[in-house]
């Protein structure tokens, strides 16, 4: 299990390391001190689990969570217990207070023990409908109907026939249960469903730009361009 740790702290991330060290299966592959090399290392290393201080120099815990194109299952770590309600408005696995005992991280270990493998037990398929609710409308909409899924903070756009709902799950949570076949995250901002990419042409560096069916253009992330060229085989 691949875990990073961001915490401002020196002293309280060798504490935390200290405490996973009897796990043999855990392996700390990163450290990061704030919220934009937290963003960086995540994305570098692809984490199973992430240890994440909600406090941090700049950008808060939070931001990270809502600037990740890949999101491991979350562990919040904070002295204060008024986010508790609000980080599992982010899909938390868990929320420990500083100073972590050791018998309260071995029941956070336990919870990600039995996470079930999204990857294989928890996606959707093409023909699957989902209920979306949006104020007082709701939708049962088809998976293969949806072209578009677009950040907006914890909240998330779905663009669909001529509805755009707003919904409350982050981008991360919804980019877990969808097929990387069909459904490509292309920045932090966008999922596009790729059945509904009209034209590829390159852009700014190398980087690409989608002209979707609807005539909406789309810049695809640097790293991300890289990954659907592999994809596609452009």
């Amino acid at each position: 299990m691949r875990v990073v740790i961001v915490e401002d702290s020196r002293l309280a991330r060798s504490e935390l390391k200290a405490l996973l060290a009897p796990y043999a299966d855990i392996a700390v592959v990163a450290e990061a001190e704030n919220a934009e090399q937290a963003v960086k290392l995540v994305e570098t290393h692809r984490p199973d689990v992430l240890f994440l201080d909600i406090q941090l120099p700049g950008q808060d815990g939070f931001w990270v969570l809502e600037t990740l194109e890949h999101l491991p299952h979350v562990i919040f770590t904070t002295a204060y217990d008024q986010y508790a309600i609000k980080s599992f408005e982010y899909n938390a696995l868990d929320y420990l207070l500083k100073p972590i005992n050791a018998a309260r991280l071995e029941q956070a270990i336990k919870k990600i023990n039995t996470q079930p493998d999204t990857e294989k037990d928890d996606r959707l398929n093409s023909d699957s409908k989902i209920f979306l609710k949006d104020g007082e409308r709701c939708w049962l909409a088809s998976l293969q109907d949806i072209a578009l899924f677009e950040s907006c903070g914890n909240y998330s756009r779905v663009y669909f026939k001529d509805n755009k709902p707003l919904i409350p799950k982050s981008l991360g949570s919804i980019e877990k249960r969808l097929h990387p076949q069909q459904f490509f995250r292309i920045s932090r901002q966008h999922i596009v469903n790729l059945h509904y990419v009209a034209d590829i042409s390159l852009w700014v560096n190398g980087n690409y730009r989608l002209v979707m069916q609807d005539g909406m253009e789309l810049d695809v992330s640097r790293n991300q361009s890289a990954r659907l060229k592999m994809l596609l085989s452009l």
